[in-house]
This record gives C-alpha cells, sequence and structure tokens, in this order.
C-alpha cells in the first residue's frame, strides 16, 4: 500500500520557489505529526520541517525563514513552500511522520537548484 506520494520538485534557479506536495493516505496523515526530509547525494536523509496536528511548525536551521510548512487535514495532504532557494538545497525531498516506519517511504521529489 502506497502510504505518501510527494509531488512539485523540479528544476529552479539560485533564489527561485517551489512548493512541494505530499498526499498522504489517512491512516498516515490524521493521527500523525507529518515532517519533510530532504537527502543530497552522498548524505543521510534529515528533518527539514515538521508540523504537527495543532499546527505548531518546526525548521531546521537551515531552512529557518525561507521555507513554510503546511498541512490541510481535510485532503490529507502536506506543503512544503520553498523560497529563495540554494544551490545546497538540492536533494530528494520526503514526506512521512516523525517516527517513519522503513516500509512508509514514498519515492520523494527531486528539487535541482542550479543557474
Amino acid at each position: 500500500q502506497v502510504e505518501v506520494v510527494e509531488s512539485g520538485g523540479g528544476l529552479v534557479q539560485p533564489g527561485g520557489s517551489l512548493t512541494l506536495s505530499c498526499a498522504a493516505s489517512e491512516s498516515l496523515f490524521n493521527h500523525n505529526h507529518m515532517a519533510w526530509y530532504r537527502q543530497a547525494a552522498g548524505n543521510h536523509r534529515g528533518v527539514v520541517a515538521y508540523i504537527t496536528r495543532g499546527g505548531t511548525t518546526w525548521y531546521s536551521d537551515s531552512v529557518q525563514g525561507r521555507f513554510t510548512v503546511s498541512r490541510d487535514n481535510a485532503k490529507n495532504t502536506l506543503y512544503l513552500q520553498m523560497n529563495d532557494l540554494k544551490p545546497e538545497d538540492t536533494a530528494v525531498y520526503f514526506c512521512n511522520t516523525l517516527t517513519p516506519t522503513p516500509d512508509s517511504w514514498g519515492q520523494g521529489t527531486q528539487v535541482t537548484v542550479s543557474s
């Protein structure tokens, strides 16, 4: 069973913007805090932002002030608005809960920031 499907990635110039979306299964989404992760080539996957069911948000220092995470509980959808993108934001972006199981990962969506 597919738990999450990420979309919205692409190639963007430095300083540009993208909005990522994550359509999640109801069972995964409705009872969990949700997070965006990213994995750059050769690096480990890490959390860049998360949002609780009640709407409290957290951001890593590297994206604070540039990225905004939001969720639509009626649509089981998670969003990541990314502004002022930098080359170091290049990575595959994934969504999941804060306590993901190994079989719950989607394929992610590639974000490439380059001139």
